[in-house]
């Protein structure tokens, strides 16, 4: 799951929201470091807290993450882009193309919850906004072992770029998917790609009930 798919169902609790974006965020700016289960948990007061809701949040991302990657919709779509993406890029690349079988099927699930949920993307952006960054970083740095001092300011990039929207486009998400190889040192894809997010988006589309089962998502 990515950003928004996190997001959606607790959009009436800002700092919630913040919480489940943590991990993807340390993931682009300090990926030495790692929120922890042991860590977190002890910080679930329920009190209504900038602290206890980011924790909360937090929490709710390496749940969901855990049953997401669990299911078979998860592994037949992920597997059957990956295959797409070798004919592209060719047959020696096999990890970048497991790589991108991921993270294009995690995006595109954000994709489509956008286009269902119209105004929707509009509103999380708007919460964010809303919060302190200097409070989450505060509070991620009560649940994991190396402290961050670059969450902060990254939030405030974050909203200034909201790239989200961007994925409902083959060009504009391809743009973003190259911004992404850079990032982990992985070799830019060719404009040839768009082929296989045009092929990708109906495959979402029809399993995005498997992907996201009603007995842990509960929202379409």
């Amino acid at each position: 799951m990515n950003y928004f798919a996190h997001a959606l169902r607790y959009l009436d609790r800002p700092y919630f929201v913040a919480g489940t974006a943590v991990p993807d965020w340390l993931s682009v700016v300090d990926r030495q470091v790692r929120v922890r289960g042991k860590l977190i948990e002890p910080l679930l007061a329920n009190d209504g807290s900038p602290l206890a809701e980011v924790a909360a949040g937090t929490w709710q991302h390496l749940h969901d993450d855990g049953w997401f990657h669990s299911t078979r919709a998860f592994f037949e779509v992920s597997t059957s882009l990956a295959v797409r993406f070798r004919e592209v890029v060719g047959p020696d690349d096999s990890h970048r193309t497991s790589f991108l079988g991921h993270i294009v099927t995690e995006l595109l699930i954000d994709a489509e919850l956008i286009e269902r949920h119209p105004g929707q993307i509009e509103r999380y952006y708007d919460v964010l906004a809303s919060i302190e960054p200097l409070e989450v970083q505060q509070a991620v740095n009560l649940m994991a072992k190396i402290p961050t001092e670059c969450l902060a300011p990254l939030i405030p990039r974050f909203l200034s770029e909201r790239f989200l929207p961007d994925y409902l486009s083959d060009e504009r998400l391809l743009r973003r998917l190259n911004q992404v190889m850079r990032r982990v040192k992985l070799p830019p894809l060719p404009a040839e790609t768009e082929s296989v997010l045009r092929i990708a988006r109906p495959l979402i589309r029809d399993r995005l009930s498997d992907l996201l089962p009603e007995e842990h998502f509960g929202v379409r």
